[in-house]
């Protein structure tokens, strides 16, 4: 290693041109003899080089450390460039110094001050910034109770050792008077326990076993088991075993038992992969060994190396360690080169095949951002009107519009049945057909109550037995009604062949009234497990058909149905 003047391109470009004193080209035989002391001086036969200050300069050291760049302006050996500058270290606090609490010792002022706590009559602060409760007549008109001036705290920088340091700022006085009063405490009372055993042993007359054995528990009989958190004492041995890890926290093959999990080293204590993989980082104690290497400035670091070696290969002589700065600018010009081909190439391509203005939205955060919900508000800034609460849905299928429909099914109610509202179908599966639809419906219900034009009268409630009822009279009435219509011109029919008829009648209604019993039984059956099942586990029919029950029906449904106020209830099948 020997000493090369490393001079700007502008101090060679001007030595060129007077040539003199300019650097000639080494001859093979000073070449040969500088190579020689370098080896002498590693094998120590030789001085080391000297620099400027008279310290000797290891010879181990690489030539692009101990070589100064150009713009550093040295003539002689030297190793100044690589140590800390005295101009850009800061002025930092002494390790002793640390913030003063409390108020300043000495006496206090006896009268308002000016520029004082307006408050309390304070110098160090303001009334907005008194922490005193507030008096109803302050100090400065009355000039009573001032209260002493607080420390200011001086502005400490402290450096990254004393940043860090647990006993910064301890005050070992404190701490040493803490110590003595629960010292003399215990002594205290171990002095009154012996006082009282020995008064014990004098009146049983056992002065001298006693004494014996409270100096025995005066000692440490536990001391040599104790050991440090970390550390493993042999108390046979006279060593100290350092472990990894403390026992009390958690080993790290212990955060997930899964066999397919990170990998767990036992002869290196190490597990380099996360255990904890598809989870937040944040959320995670231990994220694997390796998150050090992937954290901070280790991504760039690696991505400057891959590009030094990169450039070497295409023939740039750069070093990451040697030249730092000279790499960090040729890696800003390469990608200013690259951006600058990338938007030279999609110029080319829209001038070619056009479509500019479909880049120029605004981009999709904004989009997103935007909203057209209406909103009033008052001249007090309330609202009035908009910014209502959200509908809270379900985890279930909502708002499900089939066949065309614009509402859902269960939207509309009408004599007992549900249906749509869009069109008033109590249909489920029917198609919508709109407003032609609802004048249907409304035809229907009106037909239906072509009779009732009695003015509307508050009742009272009626059952459903007694609604039923009243249906089916008003059907009856309007078949009576079809059939004068239409049998104008008919002859009554002979007394034996009515009676014949209605025997027939009587017969087939007694045909219906069974199989409407069997029925009823069946559904009184079906009923009966339905309500023996869990609420939760039992079906739901939406496909139930809401049909008028005929008299055989309602009959059974009578006949089955008992009432509890009746006297023959018990004796009913």
């Amino acid at each position: 290693m020997s000493f090369q003047l490393n001079l700007p391109p502008s101090a060679v470009a001007k030595l060129a041109k007077t040539e003199d004193d300019f650097p000639k080209k080494v001859s093979r035989e000073e070449w040969r003899k500088q190579k020689e002391l370098e080896e002498a001086r590693k094998a120590g036969t030789a001085p080391a080089m000297v620099d400027e200050e008279g310290k000797e300069i290891n010879p181990h050291i690489p030539q692009y450390i101990m070589q100064a760049p150009w713009y550093y302006g040295v003539d002689a050996a030297t190793l100044k460039h690589q140590r800390v500058q005295p101009e850009t270290m800061k002025p930092l606090s002494e390790v002793g110094a640390w913030y003063k609490r409390g108020v300043k010792q000495g006496s206090t002022a006896t009268k308002f001050r000016k520029g004082a706590c307006q408050n309390c009559g304070s110098m160090t602060h303001q009334k907005k910034d008194c922490f005193e409760r507030p008096r109803k007549i302050g100090a400065k008109f009355t000039g009573d109770d001032i209260a002493p001036d607080e420390h200011l705290q001086p502005n400490i920088d402290f450096s990254y050792e004393s940043k860090r340091d647990r006993w910064n700022g301890l005050d070992p006085e404190e701490h040493q008077k803490k110590i003595h009063e629960e010292f003399a405490r215990v002594e205290e009372a171990k002095r009154t326990l012996k006082e009282q055993s020995l008064d014990l042993s004098l009146m049983e007359g056992d002065s001298d076993k006693t004494e014996k054995k409270i100096d025995s528990d005066d000692e440490d009989k536990y001391a040599d088991h104790i050991d440090m958190p970390g550390q493993k004492f042999e108390t046979k041995q006279r060593i100290t075993v350092r472990n990894l890890r403390i026992r009390e926290d958690t080993a790290k093959y212990l955060y997930n038992l899964d066999v397919n999990s990170a990998f767990y080293d036992p002869k290196t204590r190490s597990m380099r992969e996360n255990p904890f993989q598809g989870k937040d980082q944040a959320e995670v104690k231990f994220t694997g060994d390796n998150f050090v290497r992937f954290s901070g400035d280790a991504a760039e670091f690696a991505s400057n190396q891959v590009f030094a070696w990169n450039a070497y290969e295409a023939g740039t002589d750069v070093h990451l360690q040697a030249d730092p700065t000279r790499l960090a600018m040729l890696n800003k010009e390469v990608e200013k080169r690259k951006d600058d081909f990338k938007s030279s190439l999609k110029e080319g391509v829209l001038a070619k095949y056009g479509g500019e203005e479909h880049l120029e939205a605004p981009p999709k955060h904004l989009l997103m951002a935007q909203t057209e919900d209406y909103v009033e508000y008052s001249r007090h800034g309330t609202i009035i009107k908009g910014n209502e609460k959200p509908v809270i849905r379900s985890k279930y299928e909502e708002d499900v519009y089939i066949n065309n429909h614009s509402s859902v099914w269960g939207s509309f109610w009408s004599n007992g049945k549900w249906g749509f509202k869009c069109c008033h179908s109590t249909i489920k599966e029917s198609y919508c057909t709109g407003e032609a639809g609802k004048e249907a419906a409304q035809n229907e219900i009106l037909a239906i109550e072509e009779g009732d034009e009695s003015p509307v009268e508050e009742e009272p409630q009626k059952s459903l037995l007694e609604q039923h009822q009243e249906k089916m009279n008003g059907k009856k009435r309007k078949k009576k009604k079809k059939k004068n219509k239409h049998k104008k011109h008919k002859k009554k029919s002979s007394s034996e062949s009515s009676s014949e008829e209605s025997d027939e009648e009587g017969k087939i209604n007694q045909k219906k009234l069974k199989k409407a019993l069997t029925k009823e039984d069946e559904h009184r059956k079906k009923a009966e497990e339905l309500l023996k099942l869990d609420e939760r586990k039992r079906p739901y029919n939406s496909m139930y058909e809401a049909i008028v029950p005929t008299e055989e029906e309602m009959e059974a449904w009578r006949m089955k149905n008992l009432q509890s106020d009746d006297p023959m209830a018990h004796f009913k099948s």
